[in-house]
């Protein structure tokens, strides 16, 4: 190669050698280095010859696909050759590599799949991982495997985790290894608070705000907005406010072509502004930038446990996640950043983004280590472990719809981890190719994978989009959600070798497609109830009144939301029950039932929750009541046990070690997590628990305290006591907030 990286000006170059010899001596290293500074763009070329890496590749892992395609496609021209080459890159249903393919960046769960097909990585002489301050799940999965790897078959693998923002201390704690850092070379970037807003009003505060900063400043404009929906209001404000600007969304599911037009300067010359969500946070640099509009919020999809969904939420975003965004401003010359919150808010926001292993659907990631063999995944070195109730929730998932059995993998369960989607729709596409589908449930699987493409308009009912999407693809047409949609549905289709298909379908086969999917959404219209359903989960849910499908005796819920109560329908289908009679089980069913005073049992036909027939059943098992009390508390809990003053603060004293001393090994005591794992530190005091009375006899505190080992119990009272003794001879409480601070009550 005869391209030489200190040619290029760049801070990162500052530090080129001094990486170069860690790598030659340790297997781990962190870059720490800010925004800018060149580390993606140029450290994976500059190690491309290094003699340690014995002729082997570099695996670069991105976050986001935009960026992957970005960084390859700069990194090919810096050494003057087409992407595919010595640089390539793979992405879910794309791939640009060769044989002489040096460095590969690979974005999602591909790395995690690399090292399913092959767990010693072979050929692989290092690992990078690029923005891993973001936290992805893939990012803190494929680390855990990649360390694995290194510790059992392949002590030569190097890893390098790089970010502009990372937790310093918890990770050089947990990987012990060396750090390099570039101190960058930054620009001042004034930071200009603007005051707190609400946030139902974000698109037209914005367009007030980059108007204003249009104004006072010269140069483009980046714009972080929470999602697609605030940024399409905010464009449509702008137009009508802003002559003689280009205006440009920036999104994940943009096509490919409207991203690049976001980051490359505007043909005409004109000045551009960019509205984007935390796409823009990553390795991308959007030539021009010298002014951020930041919102100060983001989206990001969390799960919930007690209702078995992830749901989309609109949060504040993280100090560090701030940081990130206003550098943007200041990579080419002196820049502003407008952040639409005050000071106060500012002090308050939290230091580091959640990872998304701690709120996050865990079901890929546990079909992930069954394929390794790996049923406890506290077996593995993690950043930050999984859950135990998200954990049990996904490992219950793939025992449904066959993917575990006895908490191992099922030769169905490798089939369904082969195929590059949820564990759900994996399932739901190897059951369509038996019942000769697969063309409508290549269908069914892109439009559930895709943001709705008709939204409030089409209604629930998931045939609409469907017959759409035919009708699309028919006509050939061109442009809009339904290129991209057919687009994956097409790559299914090849995986399967399928015909495409845009005849008429049956919408009770949708229906059935779906309940492989969603088992437990397979949902009975509640008698009397217009519109409202009972779920196989136990979950009540309702369809608008006026839609197609509210008067339907039997639906297969594609989509819901995770509220408390009364849950919203967003995509069903028809059901036919004839086709439910393989589901139809006799059971002997013991419940908690709060309003009818507690435990009732019954000999039932069933389809999960929904009762078809049911007989009394005077003396049930002892486990069987046991159990039903259990599961009662996962999903009543917090209301039914008595959370006094005293357990809040025995949960936030434990809280409070866990955030002072991450390395320690102390127990999750949030409330969801105690609720879902009851199991292991209530069951004891659950055998005699008949009705709700007996359950607020329970003295939680002492049950909470016991669960944790007498010698932690100790340093818990000498570290974070709750009281204090004052000058005066009294005994002071200490109250504790579940942040980690505290104060005299």
């Amino acid at each position: 190669m005869s391209f030489d990286p200190k040619s290029i000006d760049l801070p990162i170059v500052e530090i080129l050698d001094e990486v170069k010899s860690q790598l030659a001596n340790e297997n781990t290293l962190i870059v720490h280095a800010p925004p800018g500074a060149g580390k993606s763009t140029l450290l994976p070329i500059a190690l491309m010859e290094e003699a340690w890496l014995k002729g082997q590749k570099i695996i670069m892992l991105e976050p986001r696909r935009l960026a992957a395609r970005s960084i390859a496609t700069r990194l090919a021209e810096l050494i003057g050759e087409q992407v595919g080459e010595s640089v390539g890159y793979r992405i879910r249903f794309e791939t640009k590599v060769s044989e002489a393919t040096r460095v590969e960046v690979v974005t999602e769960g591909i790395l995690t799949r690399m090292l399913h097909g092959d767990n010693s990585l072979e050929g692989v002489g290092l690992v990078i991982f690029d923005e891993f301050h973001e936290r992805s799940i893939h990012a803190d999965v494929a680390l855990a495997l990649c360390r694995e790897s290194q510790q059992v078959l392949r002590p030569d693998l190097k890893i390098m985790v790089m970010s502009a923002t990372l937790n310093m201390l918890q990770l050089t704690q947990s990987l012990k290894a060396p750090v390099v850092e570039s101190q960058g070379r930054q620009y001042p970037v004034d930071v200009l608070y603007e005051g707190d807003h609400d946030q139902f009003m974000i698109p037209e505060m914005t367009a007030n705000t980059v108007v204003k900063a249009t104004k006072a400043h010269d140069g483009d404009i980046l714009v972080f907005m929470p999602g697609q929906g605030e940024i399409a209001k905010c464009a449509g404000i702008l137009k009508s406010k802003l002559r003689g600007f280009s205006i440009h969304p920036l999104y994940g599911q943009l096509p490919y072509n409207k991203q690049r037009a976001a980051i490359l300067p505007d043909r005409e010359g004109r000045r551009k502004v960019v509205l984007a969500t935390n796409i823009a946070e990553t390795s991308l640099t959007i030539e021009g930038i010298k002014v951020v509009v930041d919102t100060g919020f983001g989206r990001t999809m969390k799960w919930d446990p007690k209702a078995g969904l992830s749901r989309l939420e609109t949060v504040q975003i993280s100090k560090d996640s701030a940081v990130q965004r206003a550098g943007r401003a200041g990579r080419l010359s002196p820049g502003v950043c407008y952040r639409m919150w005050s000071k106060v808010t500012d002090s308050r926001l939290q230091e580091h983004r959640t990872p998304e292993i701690l709120e996050s659907d865990l079901s890929s990631l546990a079909l992930d280590l069954a394929s390794w063999g790996i049923s406890d995944p506290l077996s593995l070195t993690w950043l930050s472990p999984p859950p135990k109730g998200a954990w049990k929730a996904a490992v219950q998932t793939l025992h449904e719809i066959d993917a575990l059995e006895n908490g191992r993998i099922t030769e169905h369960g490798k089939e369904v981890h082969k195929l590059p989607c949820h564990p759900r729709l994996a399932h739901m596409m190897l059951m369509a190719e038996e019942e000769d589908l697969v063309g409508l449930a290549a269908d069914v699987a892109s439009l559930l994978e895709e943001r709705d493409p008709l939204g409030k308009d089409g209604g629930i009912d998931i045939n609409n989009r469907i017959e759409v999407l035919r009708t699309h693809r028919r006509e050939g047409r061109k442009g809009g959600r339904f290129d991209r949609i057919e687009k994956i549905a097409g790559s299914y289709r090849q995986l399967f070798d399928a015909e495409v298909e845009n005849d008429d379908f049956d919408p009770y086969e949708t229906g059935l497609l779906l309940t492989h999917a969603f088992p437990e959404r397979i949902a009975f219209a509640r008698p009397g109830n217009n519109a409202q359903f009972k779920l196989a989960n136990g979950r009540i849910a309702m369809a608008g009144h006026k839609d197609d499908l509210a008067h339907e005796a039997w639906l297969a819920i594609a989509n819901l939301d995770a509220r408390d109560g009364m849950g919203k329908i967003f995509l069903a289908s028809p059901l036919n029950p004839k086709d439910l009679a393989s589901r139809v089980k006799e059971v002997e069913v013991v419940e908690w039932d709060t309003e009818d005073g507690g435990l009732n049992a019954s000999l039932d036909l069933r389809i999960g929750n929904i009762v078809l027939k049911s007989v009394p059943l005077p003396e049930p098992e002892p486990d069987k009541l046991k159990g039903a009390v259990i599961e009662a508390i996962k999903k009543e809990g917090s209301t039914l046990l008595d959370w006094t003053e005293e357990v809040e603060q025995l949960q936030n004293r434990v809280k409070s070690l866990k955030k002072w001393l991450p390395s320690e090994d102390w127990p999750d005591f949030s409330t969801d997590t105690l609720l879902m794992t009851n199991d292991e530190w209530l069951a004891p005091y659950l055998e005699e628990v008949r009705n709700p009375r007996d359950l607020k006899k329970i003295n939680l505190y002492e049950v909470l305290l016991h669960s944790i080992p007498y010698e932690k119990q100790q340093f818990l009272n000498r570290i974070a006591p709750s009281k204090m003794e004052v000058p005066s001879g009294s005994n002071i409480k200490i109250m504790y907030r579940d942040n980690g601070e505290h104060e005299p009550g």
